[in-house]
């Protein structure tokens, strides 16, 4: 059975991931969604939260587990037994980062990673894009699963409100 772990910080998920996700299915066996903490970003959902809406958008399809990373991405697909990495590209800044951890996953671990150019229709989404949207009111409905307009609305209207006084 050949196992892919499609890995990101989902903070949100938005349908380009779930279109790689979604596609990944058709070449491996079992696909493990896994939600990582990246140090060089400040999440604006909980892990917890990004795990729950991951779910979410995936519990339609099968061979599927969508898990938190405990630490470094090549080390926790190598435990699962995984054979590759799955990420998805959308132009060529996205191919030029990708490439440069593909060769260090596989020379830390030995895992490959499949390249998976995003399709058409969601080449342009990034959560970064969608969170900017949700934060000045727009509507995001459009480019992310259910569920995810209302857990970022809740979030930003929490990351607004002022800190209590002691």
């Amino acid at each position: 059975m050949t196992i892919a772990v499609v890995p990101g910080s989902f903070d949100p998920i938005t349908n380009g991931h779930l279109d790689i996700i979604t596609r990944a299915r058709a070449i491996f066996d079992e696909v493990v969604v896994g939600v990582a903490v990246n140090a060089r970003k400040t999440s604006l959902l909980s892990l917890e939260q990004r795990i729950e809406l991951v779910h979410g958008a995936v519990k339609h399809l099968t061979n599927i587990r969508v898990v938190a990373v405990p630490g470094l991405v090549a080390d926790f697909a190598r435990e699962l037994g995984a054979t590759a990495l799955v990420k998805g590209v959308r132009g060529t800044v996205d191919l030029g980062d990708e490439r440069q951890q593909a060769v260090v996953n596989r020379e830390m671990q030995g895992i490959e990673t499949v390249l998976l150019p995003a399709s058409p229709e969601t080449s342009f989404l990034s959560s970064s894009m969608i969170r900017d949207i949700a934060s000045h009111g727009g509507n995001i409905a459009a480019w992310v699963p259910a569920g995810v307009p209302l857990a970022l609305a809740d979030a930003l209207a929490d990351s607004r409100e002022p800190a209590a006084v002691a």
